[in-house]
């Protein structure tokens, strides 16, 4: 008589949300970014995060930023979904300060500025009333040389700026003096998304811009911002603001002779100054760029690989490159100057 077998029936196999994932710091020496990438397998990256987003939001604020790394993605589309996923509806790029191109839906080119120029660290939009508390990078493809996405952590500058500096700033704020017209930068109509000037006008005075008309349909426009901040939701000081980004000087040797061979000061297409509207001392701007340059952390981007940076903590900037690129990038989640969430 045969006797009866067990019955082995095949047991499903359950993996925590801890196992699906590693993560550790990207370098050694560095919090930021986290690195997280899943040990099995084409794990999607949209299924693991909507399961995990605490995990994700609390890292976040940790680190200042995380990069997404050997997830299964599937393009554009999966990009701007794990945007909505994660962080709610993806912004439309409006006030811009550089040029770039739809790519769909609210994704972007990251900035279409030539491949042989550097773009210099900053938060996105710090010099507008209202900006998006998270930005993410998309890597299509790497370029052949260079291309990396610099990033910063700006409480870590905030302490490498001389504390008189960081009170003077305090107090006075940063002005904004930006010159729209045909021959260099973008055009009013590019940066506010309109040809119509009432529009415009419209635009700064809902957003506290000062703004005058020019001869030959040119506008010129005067905004004081803050200059530090506290981050909304950890309360550390942080160093927030287009200062140093917007300054002439901070401009390669090549482009900041010819602009200021073209045009007086008052007529550059973008300049800073303290909030009174007096000059920042180069010295001062000197030692603004070293502390970013203290704490700036380059990394090669690999295909698909994204990067999601809380806006507020951590600056971006580019390298210059070799090859073809292509990144894009969306953000989300839009804060007031006033403190203040504001649907936009």
């Amino acid at each position: 008589m045969k006797k009866k077998l067990p019955d082995r029936q095949r047991q499903a196999v359950t993996l925590s949300r801890q196992e699906l994932i590693k993560s550790e710091p990207l370098q050694d020496n560095r919090l930021l970014p986290l690195l997280i990438q899943p040990t099995v397998e084409n794990l999607n990256l949209l299924g693991w995060a909507k399961s995990n987003l605490d995990v994700i939001e609390s890292k976040l604020l940790q680190h200042g930023g995380i990069l997404f790394r050997n997830f299964k993605v599937n393009g554009v589309a999966d990009f701007e979904q794990f945007i909505k996923d994660v962080s709610g509806t993806v912004l439309e790029y409006r006030e811009r300060s550089s040029p770039r191109s739809l790519v769909s839906g609210s994704i972007y080119t990251s900035t279409d500025y030539p491949a042989t120029q550097s773009i210099f660290l900053h938060n996105e939009n710090s010099y507008q009333h209202t900006w998006p508390l998270k930005i993410f990078f998309f890597c299509i493809t790497p370029a052949q040389q260079g291309g990396e996405t610099w990033i910063a952590d700006v409480r870590k500058i905030f302490q490498h700026i001389d504390p008189k500096i960081r009170e003077r700033f305090e107090q006075k704020k940063v002005m904004y003096i930006r010159n729209f017209g045909e021959r260099f930068g973008l055009p009013w109509q590019t940066v506010f998304q309109t040809n119509n000037k009432e529009e415009v006008e419209e635009y700064c005075h809902i957003h506290g811009i000062d703004f005058e008309w020019k001869d030959g349909n040119r506008l010129r426009t005067r905004q004081v911002r803050q200059a530090v901040m506290k981050h909304p939701q950890t309360g550390e000081d942080i160093w927030f603001n287009h200062a140093a980004f917007f300054h002439v000087s901070t401009l390669e040797p090549m482009i900041r002779d010819v602009l200021l061979s073209e045009f007086p000061e008052e007529e550059l297409p973008n300049n800073s100054y303290y909030g009174d509207g007096s000059p920042i001392e180069v010295s001062v701007l000197d030692q603004i760029r070293e502390a970013y340059r203290k704490e700036t952390v380059i990394f090669p981007w690999q295909q698909r690989d994204i990067l999601m940076l809380d806006n507020m903590l951590v600056a971006h900037g580019r390298a210059p490159f070799i090859g073809t690129r292509k990144v894009v990038v969306g953000m989300s989640e839009p804060y007031s100057y006033c403190g203040k969430n504001n649907n936009i």
